[in-house]
């Protein structure tokens, strides 16, 4: 929800509360300068649905969605036709961040049903993106649910997380003091912190054969900046707002700025050619809330915007063949903060 995986879920669902996109009956899902993506199809219909990822052989998706009476986000998952929709979380407490291991038998998902079974209390909202630093654990389950089993023991933030082919772990964790990027077995040990510069450090992905990642970072880039991050980082927050994509090797090594255009970037998934990024951006109206999906080669050329909806595209993700992309937009949207998934064929 990769907001900020989780917090952007967040921030989503309360700036676009009041800006549904609707269209009428018959109406194209899509755009005509949507020149890359073909044969759309909606996958949900109702609800708030998000963070929608391919299982290693591209036959099912597993997402986080607040549907079905739930009050707050619960994990399910659904054959890539958007068929046989179940829940797979405990149904307790919030949870987010959902993947799948390569051999498509077990999950991986964070929740903060450990330390509270309820929803945590709805926020006030504020002008600016507030996101809370809730105090989740990373579980792993077989893909019905079964089989529990916690990976994180922090207290603290344990989210973000993904598996590489080889089942590798990569997350986001608040357990050193600030919000950096770490990796760990499918069991939980043998934790590395590969990020150390001050500030955000998120929404990691791997490239399809492992070897780089790519994510989202805020770093402050003066005094003012530093204290601000600093003080909402002890009240347990994260305020919107800039965010660059990076790319590094999978041991942290060798970390590459791949934008710098002031907007706020994030979700970046890797073309499974491992040479192009797609990632969700405001980068054509930084100051306003639409955000649109985009293009752009790892050495940071070569940018093209994807979609244009007047509204909400992001949490894209290419299936293992490239063929497809699956996508979450408010596009279509029946009721004020729908949001569902999407997925079109791809047209290089």
């Amino acid at each position: 929800m990769k907001k900020f995986q989780t917090f952007l879920v967040l921030q989503i669902w309360l700036c676009f509360l009041i800006i549904p996109c609707f269209k009428s009956e018959g109406q194209s899902l899509s755009f005509p300068q949507e020149k890359h993506l073909a044969n759309m199809r909606q996958l949900t219909f109702g609800g708030k649905n998000a963070e929608a990822y391919f299982s290693f052989d591209g036959k099912k998706l597993i997402f986080q969605a607040t549907r079905d009476g739930f009050q707050c986000d619960q994990i399910f998952i659904m054959n890539d036709d958007g068929s046989d929709i179940h829940l797979v979380s405990t149904g307790k407490g919030q949870t987010t961040c959902a993947y799948f291991f390569p051999d498509g038998k077990r999950i991986l998902y964070s929740s903060t049903h450990p330390i509270n079974p309820d929803c945590p209390p709805i926020r006030p909202r504020e002008k600016r993106f507030i996101w809370p630093l809730l105090p989740y654990e990373i579980f792993t389950a077989k893909t019905d649910g079964s089989d529990l089993k916690p990976l994180t023991f922090t207290g603290s933030y344990n989210a973000e997380a993904i598996v590489s082919k080889n089942g590798k772990i990569v997350f986001t964790s608040l357990r050193g003091g600030d919000l950096d990027i770490y990796t760990m077995n499918p069991d939980g040990s043998d934790v590395k912190r590969l990020t150390y510069q001050k500030g955000y450090d998120g929404g990691p992905f791997f490239s399809a054969d492992g070897k780089m990642i790519v994510y989202r970072a805020y770093h402050p880039k003066d005094k003012k900046e530093l204290e601000e991050y600093e003080e909402n980082l002890a009240q347990r927050q994260v305020v919107g707002g800039r965010l660059e994509l990076f790319v590094m090797d999978s041991d942290g090594s060798n970390q590459k700025q791949v934008t710098d255009n002031g907007a706020s970037n994030f979700c970046p998934f890797f073309h499974p050619n491992g040479k192009q990024i797609i990632f969700s951006s405001n980068l054509h109206q930084p100051e306003g809330r639409e955000f649109n999906l985009y293009l752009i080669h790892v050495d940071g050329t070569g940018l093209e915007r994807i979609t244009f909806h007047p509204g909400f595209d992001s949490f894209p993700m290419f299936s293992p063949d490239g063929k497809r992309l699956v996508f979450v937009s408010n596009r279509n949207a029946k009721h004020p903060g729908e949001f569902n998934i999407f997925l079109a064929e791809w047209v290089p």
